[in-house]
């Protein structure tokens, strides 16, 4: 099993960008990794460490890759008292629901047992054109809470 497995749930590709940098940088660092795009329930371990990063669309919605995962979730509710998560979210400022995706996703894995592992990243992207970078700089906090 990997030290870290990463989940990305992206419509326009982003969250699937960011995913696979953060995933080279944690192997950088030494970590093992695994990233899935929009995972199904069994293809994940209910323990360990996941990175969440997850885009928005519509208003305040999952990405459609992601949305299945999130509905599992809800429907079985497994405990996720053995998991310790980090979350990511891009969105766009200018939306009132901005990165809801990450927030419900966030509230779910709580509710479920899960303990989140630092601050959660909410990512303008009309201040950061490549996601990738604050995601990079707040994985150079997140890292050391592991």
């Amino acid at each position: 099993m990997a030290d870290i497995t990463l989940i990305s749930g992206s419509t326009l590709g982003s969250a699937e960008y960011v995913a696979e940098h953060l995933a080279d940088k944690l192997e950088e660092a030494g970590l093992t990794t695994e990233t899935l795009h929009g995972p199904s329930l069994e293809e994940l371990p209910l323990q360990g460490v996941w990175l969440v990063v997850s885009s928005t669309h519509g208003a305040g919605e999952l990405p459609d890759n992601l949305q299945p995962l999130y509905d599992e979730l809800e429907q079985l509710r497994p405990d996720l008292s053995g998991l310790r998560f980090g979350a990511i979210g891009i969105g766009n400022r200018e939306y009132d629901l901005f990165c809801g995706a990450i927030k419900h996703i966030d509230r779910l894995l709580i509710a479920l047992g899960a303990q989140r592992i630092g601050e959660r990243l909410e990512i303008n992207v009309l201040e950061h054109e490549i996601p990738e970078d604050p995601a990079e700089a707040w994985l150079e906090n997140w890292r050391p809470l592991l």
